[in-house]
Parts: structure tokens; sequence; C-alpha cells
């Protein structure tokens, strides 16, 4: 029987599509550049001694001529103009031309692609499955999903290193490490509340693990009781948490900023607050649905008034849960633009908070502060988009390694197939067919199946989803409860 199908034709084509329409179209770059996003544009030195008056040095203007005589780069022209000076900033749609030099711009251009094509593969490849099930065909849309989770978590570790590089950067640096910290022990708090309270299924999977594991071992004859302790295995998870925690740390503060200067920006448009505060709560929703005494057992069990039954099922309430996930991710990445917006609108506030003050400043300086929130756009876009994409893509393997559907019927059982070894004959030299190389990975795969089952999937990736959830909304509240805090002092 066939391994792979339709799946290696699914996977053939859209490698063939990437490499014919990524060089000539991108979403990514299309959400950049052509979704309205206008940018400020820095003074010039003219302009400036123009609003602040100030005269031009002919002295320095004669050595800088003298230098371009000589061959050599001019130096900037350095000069002090008032904090408070009064100088409109002019704005500019944002160009693709402006945004392939900008900072993490090719990997953040890569996340979101690859994220598309991979998000094409696994709908395709769900489909087909709807029309066509079978267990013998590997689904290689989960590697697709798999490389996406891994490039979304290199993402946002390259964006941490960056708060530990430099001497400028001692408070980011702490911030990180005192919240991994944190995560890390509320994490090992998380891990022993009862499965009766919170229903990430760790427990079903550790024990059909070590059971499943056991027997194979011991049909390879090796004696054994269990490959790992659960305290080890919790510990693992818990680190592993925490360090992941450290990484959404900043991109939860950020987006928590976006969204507050979101809340002041329209407060006459009641429809896009509405849309703000639902893609807020949302996440908060995620994090108790997963509380059985507040989710499970208020719409599975319990009975209304006036009905015979409860209103879901277990299966439909596990397919509402995936299905909640992929509508929150998808509503923040429409409200991205949004998002980005506020952080541009950042050069014009920092201008007005200047105003406030008292004092003067360089003219390097002050181009600088406008010009490098422009810089930076393509850092707080991925900051966006990478934990969107951690939680929605390990929904999708949640929901497919899980034995989930999209129906809310229940899920098939897939049946335990026994660990059998193919017996080779001592005396056989010739070289194997492929016929039997794809035999023998048949069977090895078979025998990975009954290690790794239905239970060990919904719990590995069922707690993963439901802590990225949780990391998420933890992240932005802290933020919010910050710029509330400061903002009202």
């Amino acid at each position: 029987m066939a391994l792979l199908g339709v799946q290696l034709v699914i996977t053939l084509v859209m490698i063939s599509v990437m490499q014919k329409l990524g060089p000539h179209f991108s979403i990514a770059r299309w959400l950049l550049c052509s979704t309205g996003l206008v940018r400020y544009l820095y003074p010039t030195d003219s302009e400036l001694r123009q609003a602040a008056n100030v005269p031009k040095d002919k002295q320095k203007g004669k050595k800088g001529s003298k230098s371009q005589s000589n061959g050599t780069a001019p130096t900037k022209e350095t000069f002090h103009i008032p904090k408070n000076i009064d100088i409109d900033l002019d704005t500019i749609k944002v160009s693709p031309l402006d945004v392939i030099h900008l900072r993490f711009y090719m990997e953040y251009q890569w996340l979101l692609d690859f994220s598309i094509y991979a998000a094409v593969v696994y709908i395709a490849t769900e489909v087909y499955h709807g029309f066509f099930p079978s267990k013998d065909e590997v689904n290689l849309s989960m590697l697709w999903i798999f490389l996406v989770i891994i490039f979304a978590s290199k993402m946002l570790l390259s964006l941490t290193i960056q708060y530990f590089k430099g001497e400028e950067s001692v408070g980011e640096r702490s911030t990180c490490i005192v919240m991994g910290f944190v995560y890390f022990l509320l994490s090992m708090m998380v891990l022993i509340v009862d499965e009766n309270t919170l229903e990430v299924g760790l427990e079903t999977a550790y024990s059909s693990f070590n059971q499943s594991a056991s027997a194979f071992l011991n049909k390879q004859g090796l004696s054994s009781n269990g490959p790992i302790s659960k305290l080890i295995l919790k510990l693992c998870m818990a680190l592993w948490c925490g360090v992941l925690g450290a990484f959404f740390t900043f991109p939860g503060l950020r987006i928590a900023r976006m969204h507050w200067d979101l809340l002041k920006y329209y407060q006459d448009r009641r429809f896009i607050q509405l849309l703000l505060n639902l893609a807020y709560a949302l996440p908060f929703l995620l994090v108790i649905a997963w509380i059985k005494p507040v989710s499970r057992d208020y719409l599975t069990v319990r009975i209304f008034k006036g009905f015979t039954e409860p209103l879901l099922t277990a299966s439909a309430f596990d397919t509402l849960r995936i299905v909640l996930i992929i509508v929150t991710m998808i509503l923040k990445t429409v409200l991205m633009p949004l998002y980005l917006q506020a952080y541009l609108d950042m050069a014009k506030r920092r201008v007005e908070e200047l105003k406030k003050e008292a004092g003067r400043i360089t003219n390097v300086d002050f181009q600088k502060q406008i010009a490098a929130v422009f810089y930076y756009l393509c850092v707080v876009t991925l900051q966006y988009i990478a934990p969107l994409v951690m939680c929605l893509y390990m929904a999708m393997m949640y929901k497919t390694l899980g034995g989930y559907s999209w129906n809310g019927m229940s899920s098939i059982v897939e049946s335990e197939a026994e660990c059998s070894i193919p017996e080779v004959a001592a005396a056989e030299t010739a070289a194997k067919t492929i016929t039997e190389n794809v035999q023998e990975f048949h069977l090895a795969l078979d025998s990975l199946k009954t290690v790794f089952t239905q239970d060990v999937f919904r719990g590995l990736f069922g707690f993963s989803t439901w802590w990225c959830c949780f990391l998420y909304f933890a992240t932005t509240s802290l933020g919010i409860c910050y710029q509330t805090y400061f903002t009202s002092r």
C-alpha cells in the first residue's frame, strides 16, 4: 500500500509553487506595503535650521567642501535645536523599496510566506483525508507544520538574543531572565494541577507512553519498566515553558503598547473598538477552555432548563476549542495593519513628547528618534506574528495528531498495530528491492505508532497549545497593566 500517495503529490506541487511564485509575490510584503501603512520622514538639516532659526556655520561648510574635494566622505554637520521645536513630520506610504533593507525583513518574509504555504498544504491534506480517510499514508503536512513551529521558535530566539547584546540592554536582559524564571515556576505549579481541573491530558499521555514503550522494549528483548520518570519529564517541560515564556515577554509587551494606543486612537469608532477588545479577550477564553469545571463540564455535562441534553457533546467541544483558536489567530492577523500603524505613529508621539520637555537636543539625535521607528518595523512585525504562528500551528498539530475531527463527531480511535520485526534470512546476499525497503519503513512506522499513540500526542500538543495561548494572554495582560499604571501617574 502507498505510504505517501497524494501526500507526496501535494508536497511536490507546493514546492513548485514556492519556487515559481515566491520571487514575484509575497503575502508578507503585501501586508507591509499594500495595506495603507504610512511612515514618518525625519526632517532634513535645512528644515530643522529653518524651524529653529539656527544659522548655517560657514566654516564647517568650507571643511565639508574641502573633504569632498579630497575624496573623503563629508562629516555630518551637528547643531543643537530646542526640544520643543515646532515642526510637522512629512508622511509617505510604505513601499517595497523601503522595507527590503530593514532589519529582519528577510526573516519575517520567509516565516510568514512559508506559514501560508504550509497552511495550504495542511488544508489540502485535511480535505483529502475528509473524502478518502486512510491510516496507511504518512501525513506530510505535519512535517510542514512542524517546520513552521521550528522557524517561529528560531525567530523568537533571535529577537530575544538581541536584548543580550550591547551594554544598553541591561534592563531588557534582566527582564527576560526574571520572566523566564517566573514562567518556569508557574509552569511547575500548573503541571501538578489535577486533570479534573486543568485537562491538558499529560497524565494520560505519560501512562500511555510508558505502557507502549515498555511493551515495545520487551518485544525487542529489553526489560524495562518505563523509559523516563514522571518527575524528569515534568522538569524538562517546565524548562521548556520557562524558555518559551522568556521568548513571549517582549512581544507581549509590544503588542500591549500598540493595543493601548489603538484604543485611544479609535475612541469614537465603536466597531473597531469592539474588534480590538474582542481580539484581546479571546485568548482569555482559550485559556479557560481547558479548565474543566468552567468549560467542558458546563457545556457537555450540565443540562440547562428547557433542554433534555447538554449543549455539546465531548467531541464537539474538542472541535470548538480548535476552531476558536483558529478564529482568534485569524482575527489578530486581520487586525495586524492597525497595530503596525499604531507603532509607526510612535514617531509622531516622540516629537510631541519632546515638545513637553525643556532643553536642547542635537539634530542627529532628533532625526535618529524618528528614523529608528521605521527601522525596527520588521522586528515589531515579527514580535506580532511569531506568537500567533506558534499558537495556530500548535493547534493544527494538536488536531491532526490527536485524532480530532472538524465536524464534531467522535474521532476514529487508531488501532494498535502489533510491532513485528521483519525476518531476514542469513543466506540472503542479494540487494534489497525498493518494495522491501518500503515494507520495512512501513513496519518501522507501525512500531512508532504503537509507542506514540493518539493519547501521547493529545497530552503533548494539548499542553503545548494551552501554554502558548496562556503565555500570549499573560504577557499582553502584563503589558496592559504596565501601560495603565505608568500612563495614569
